[in-house]
């Protein structure tokens, strides 16, 4: 009887410890589903080839870039390791959506359209569209608008493809040249396979200002987009600690080190004004 009721205590105290250890992992699979995939990790979704944003340097391995800086800041903010994940632009938000990554940080515009399928941080940097011709060019429009008739390249699936279809349904007719990358847009400009590239102008000003550049911004639009981190829906969690990251990086002077780093100029602060 004894034995028997040892042999009983020693299962229930077994019992008693392994619920903690149980709880405790439920816990911590909880929390960390809630912010980010991997625990001690921020996967960060990224079209690598978007200059200044993202790209690699001349090595082919170096990641450069406005946002390839802030979300190795904001991560550390985090007290987490960035981790970027290479996905193409056409599938980069059905990376989001199934959990490839825990956020996209790759210039993406702020859209109503995108706010009802995704939560978004604050805006980061603001933005509009701009037309690029080259130097030589014979073109002679002074917008957008007046493209008629000519070859116009611009990146597919982005505000630059939703701007120019606008002007399309508008009645505006010109031969749409969609690519997969941006810098697509700029080499077949450069060589004449399109007359004009419409695209962001943050990205334009980085292709115009280099030394010896065949481009000139012949139009920039009011700057009327921002851009902020894309996260899941509900992720109110990782949304509230890029938010607070964001906000010190910001008051450290971080983000303006990091648009002076890109840009050779301040492009973030009037956000804070």
């Amino acid at each position: 009887m004894k034995k028997a009721v040892r042999n009983y205590t020693a299962i229930l105290v077994a019992a008693l410890m392994a619920v903690p250890v149980f709880a405790g992992g439920t816990q911590d699979k909880s929390e960390k589903s809630s912010m980010t995939q991997e625990s001690g990790v921020l996967k960060i979704g990224m079209e690598i080839g978007y200059p200044p944003f993202e790209y690699y340097a001349e090595d082919g391995k170096t990641l450069l870039g406005f946002d390839a800086e802030m979300g190795k800041a904001v991560a550390a903010k985090l007290g987490l390791k960035a981790e970027f994940v290479d996905t193409a632009w056409d599938g980069i938000f059905a990376g989001l959506d199934t959990n490839k990554y825990d956020c996209i940080m790759s210039a993406v515009t702020i859209t109503d359209e995108r706010k009802v399928k995704y939560d978004f941080s604050d805006p980061y940097i603001g933005n509009g569209q701009s037309m690029v011709l080259t130097k030589d060019s014979k073109v002679t429009a002074k917008s957008p608008d007046e493209l008629t008739g000519l070859r116009v390249g611009y990146q597919a699936e982005t505000t630059s493809d939703i701007y120019m279809t606008k002007l399309a349904e508008k009645g505006l007719k010109f031969q749409a040249e969609e690519y997969d990358k941006v810098m697509n847009c700029f080499d077949d400009l450069k060589v004449g396979r399109c007359d004009a590239v419409v695209a962001d102008s943050l990205v334009s000003v980085d292709y115009v200002n280099k030394p010896d550049s065949p481009f000139v911004m012949a139009w920039q639009g009011t700057p009327n987009e921002f851009f902020g981190i894309c996260i899941k829906k509900g992720n109110t969690a990782l949304q509230q600690k890029v938010n607070k990251a964001l906000a010190e990086l910001f008051a450290d002077g971080t983000m303006k080190q990091i648009s002076m780093n890109n840009f050779k100029r301040d492009m973030v602060s009037s956000l804070k004004k």
